[in-house]
């Protein structure tokens, strides 16, 4: 069990500030569903940065530039691959012809070797089952609504995927596993947690 967080601030209207503290409050409730690791993504000049670090969020201090539009959120509980070995961390990133992503997931996928086998997919130091959902992004020509549907029809388990595009084109792919979005259109604001909860903690 592990947590997605984030928003997009399509609207430009909420100031950097208060979105640093809805982060911040977004990473800490969530820490019920993860402390081992807590990693974000964000767009600046339309490259992906990732920050992540095997502490539990309440340690971190995550930062995000001015102007920055979306950014998706993870904490992680471990059930594959060290978190001590940062690069097992959440999000993970990637590249096709045409577009840089940040892909982070919530769940278990049970046919990761298969696909790595049956794809002839290229050794990786990374090993946990989830990184397998952006090697095969990687395979596509861009990130799209039909590759993310490729993707996620491939991978056999649990999971929520969310993916960030260096254009900060968001998306967010439900399958068993929960997620919750609000949208306060009068802000051009969405914010979404893996649960309900966690969204109404971060909220008071």
């Amino acid at each position: 069990m592990c947590a997605v967080y984030g928003f997009l601030n399509y609207g430009h209207k909420v100031s950097n500030k208060l979105l640093k503290n809805i982060l911040r409050e977004l990473s800490i409730a969530a820490e019920c569903r993860g402390t081992d690791a807590t990693g974000i993504s964000y767009v600046n000049n339309g490259e992906i940065v990732t920050f992540k670090q095997p502490k539990p969020a309440h340690k971190m201090k995550l930062f995000f530039p001015k102007d920055t539009v979306a950014v998706i959120g993870h904490n992680r509980l471990t059930t594959q691959g060290s978190e001590k070995k940062n690069f097992n961390n959440h999000p993970f990133v990637g590249m096709t012809a045409q577009h840089s992503f940040a892909l982070a997931h919530n769940g278990v996928l049970y046919n990761d070797k298969e696909i790595r086998l049956e794809k002839q997919f290229p050794k990786t130091q990374i090993e946990t089952d989830s990184y397998i959902a952006a090697q095969l992004l990687e395979q596509s020509e861009s990130v799209s609504m039909d590759s993310v549907k490729n993707m996620a029809e491939t991978v056999d388990g649990s999971f929520v995927f969310t993916i960030l595009r260096n254009d900060n084109m968001l998306f967010l792919v439900k399958g068993s596993n929960p997620i919750t979005l609000y949208h306060f259109p009068e802000l051009g604001l969405y914010i979404y947690a893996s649960t309900k909860e966690i969204l109404k903690t971060t909220l008071k």
